[in-house]
């Protein structure tokens, strides 16, 4: 299974740059996954999209996919801005939330990324008809802007009710989204129910993953063996998908971690189990 690996471990709270790239190929990444938070990588100005973009076609790294923003400010929301949500029954929020989300994806006009990982809902979010029937419409618009530019959406299992595995199996199924995948996150499926019992419904859809680690209480987004996941049983699931996803280990660092080495550990521990 291919390595790979989010910049979520640095996105709140350092800009992204080549620099940080270059760690991540230390630790044993093929591929990256970038976290389009504006204040880490800021996906609206050019300047900054051409030094990244940059840093892929020199080193032959694959620019795999983008994590689609959150939030449309520099501070994760603290400025008090709405949530970035597809799912939004208000339509101005909805059509500001698919504005921004749009925003992101032309970076694939400068830096050319296959996956788009999209969140339907924010954490927590209750269901209801109208949310579902908002997220139908905000999908259909974005998958029509990104198909042109070569990128394929990937929702996201997340713990809210709009996300569950069978929340999105509904979702694809009701709204005819042949074509839009699943990124399938361990860490989120251990909370919500089992690594076994999501993987089995979203199995056919899944294209990519979020790897990360939890104690089933906490959405913590620990390394692999710093919680209570069975990685034999998760990674021989994996293997088992259709279209072998890669390991793509999502996690909230701290200051002064030895990135690479945690990788490259980490790496090394998934690709003995199962």
């Amino acid at each position: 299974m291919r390595r790979a690996m989010s910049t979520l471990v640095y996105a709140r709270r350092e800009r992204l740059h080549p620099g940080l790239l270059d760690q991540f190929v230390a630790g044993g990444a093929e591929a990256i996954e970038i976290f389009a938070a504006r204040g880490h990588f800021n996906y609206t100005d050019r300047q900054h999209i051409r030094e990244i973009g940059n840093w892929f076609r020199s080193t032959g790294v694959t620019f795999r996919s983008m994590h689609s923003p959150m939030y449309s400010d520099e501070e994760w929301g603290r400025s008090g801005v709405t949530p970035v949500n597809i799912a939004a029954v208000e339509k101005r929020d909805r059509i500001a939330a698919t504005d921004e989300i749009k925003r992101a994806l032309e970076v694939a006009e400068q830096a050319p990324f296959q996956f788009l990982i999209q969140h339907v809902g924010v954490g927590n979010e209750s269901a209801s008809e109208h949310k579902l029937e908002a997220a139908m419409s905000s999908l259909e618009h974005l998958h029509a802007f990104a198909k042109p530019l070569g990128v394929q959406l990937l929702v996201e299992n997340i713990p809210n009710d709009l996300s569950t595995p069978e929340s999105l199996m509904e979702l694809l199924h009701a709204g005819r989204f042949t074509d839009i995948g699943v990124c399938f996150d361990l860490g989120h499926a251990h909370i919500m129910s089992s690594v076994k019992e999501a993987f089995h419904t979203l199995k056919d859809r899944i294209r990519s993953t979020h790897v990360h680690d939890n104690n089933k209480d906490h959405d913590s987004h620990l390394w692999p063996g710093a919680g209570t996941i069975d990685w034999n049983e998760a990674v021989a699931l994996l293997r088992t998908a259709p279209h072998v996803p890669p390991i793509l280990l999502e996690i909230e660092g701290v200051e002064g971690e030895n990135i690479s080495g945690k990788m490259a550990e980490a790496f090394g521990r998934l690709e003995k189990a199962g």
